[in-house]
């Protein structure tokens, strides 16, 4: 409409006009957000933004019903709940019951998974030692002693070795905070990239280190979608608002996406995002002290853009881009923006 308009009518006038839509817009905003119901009603009328991700939401509810009836690669139900058992072991006291009332669930869902070929065989061995563990603590009666004689008919038991520890087991740290400090301050977003392939042995090496950032219920929904061929990389960097000027010259980019069948249920629908994110930011850590510089790059929820990376990546409609990352060794005289950033005094509100 604007272009239209824009061939009719002075600039000036244009401006006008467009200004007035704005302001038009915020009185109605100012109206609806009055209520959660107006607020949706809002959207409903005047706004398609949300509408993705409400079909994501239903079709990951749709993916993980049907994981319960074919486990592939990894189980988020098995995953989930093996973490919440692990839970109830390191309890203080711990109880002489627990898990009681999804102990069947868990241990139906293990047995299943054992007869996939697929399955990540060291998921299947946490879940087997950490069962293993629990029925050897753990008082036997009603569900607790159903599911015991499910397991024990249909497993074999081995060494114990990925099970909960104390945390005085956890590896001495020699890292000191001036150190990690000066990690922080060389992680900067770098655009500018050598002409240099980026090793995918390194990539993966960065992977598993950032695999080891926190994850509610250890379900870790996402995956990393790394294209490593210059081209194609800034073909991809190139989908995403704010590359202008810089992309030509990436070298690797890499799509963090967010898997929406890891949840039954809406209320953790935004957990893809807090997980991934706390992944992501252990995978740029990670690829600095490789020698690999990095730069986030935004994620724009802008149904053109989202159909597009969609078709290039292949992506059912239950997984979501959350961001994307180049990757490449930095050009030494390559520019970085100062970036001030706030200080405590700004970040911390100290609650009495």
């Amino acid at each position: 409409m604007r272009k239209v308009l824009k061939k009719l009518l002075p600039n000036s006038i244009v401006s006008k006009i467009y200004a007035l839509k704005i302001e038009i817009n915020f009185q109605f905003i100012k109206l609806f957000a009055k209520s959660d119901f107006l607020s949706s009603l809002y959207y409903l009328l005047f706004s398609s933004s949300f509408s993705r991700e409400h079909r994501s939401v239903l079709k990951g509810r749709l993916a993980y019903k049907q994981t319960l009836l074919l486990v592939d690669k990894s189980s988020a139900l098995l995953r989930r709940n093996i973490h919440r058992i692990e839970k109830g072991l390191i309890m203080q006291p711990r109880r002489d019951v627990f898990a009681e009332a999804y102990i069947g669930e868990t241990v139906k869902c293990y047995t299943s998974a054992m007869e996939q070929t697929s399955v990540c065989t060291e998921e299947l061995k946490w879940a087997q030692d950490v069962l293993t563990l629990y029925f050897s603590v753990v008082s036997h009666h009603g569900a607790i002693a159903k599911a015991f004689e499910d397991y024990n008919s249909e497993c074999e038991h081995s060494a114990l070795s990925y099970v909960p520890y104390k945390y005085k087991d956890l590896p001495p740290s020699c890292v000191t905070f001036e150190q990690l400090e000066t990690l922080y301050k060389r992680r900067r977003s770098v655009r500018w990239f050598e002409n240099k392939e980026v090793p995918i042995a390194l990539l993966k090496q960065a992977v598993n280190a950032a695999s080891l950032a926190p994850s509610a219920c250890n379900r870790q929904p996402y995956e990393f979608y790394i294209v490593n061929e210059s081209g194609k990389a800034t073909a991809l960097a190139e989908l995403a608002m704010g590359t202008a000027g810089f992309a030509k010259n990436i070298q690797c980019t890499i799509a963090i996406v967010g898997d929406l069948s890891a949840y039954p249920a809406e209320r953790d629908r935004h957990v893809i995002y807090i997980d991934s994110s706390l992944a992501s930011m252990q995978l740029m850590l990670a690829l600095e002290t490789l020698g690999l510089a990095t730069c986030s790059i935004n994620w724009p929820d802008v149904e053109g853009r989202e159909k597009a990376i969609e078709s290039k990546l292949e992506l059912p409609k239950h997984k979501r881009v959350i961001m994307l990352m180049a990757v490449g060794y930095a050009q030494k005289e390559g520019g970085i923006p100062f970036s001030q950033k706030k200080s405590d005094k700004l970040l911390v509100k100290e609650i009495s």
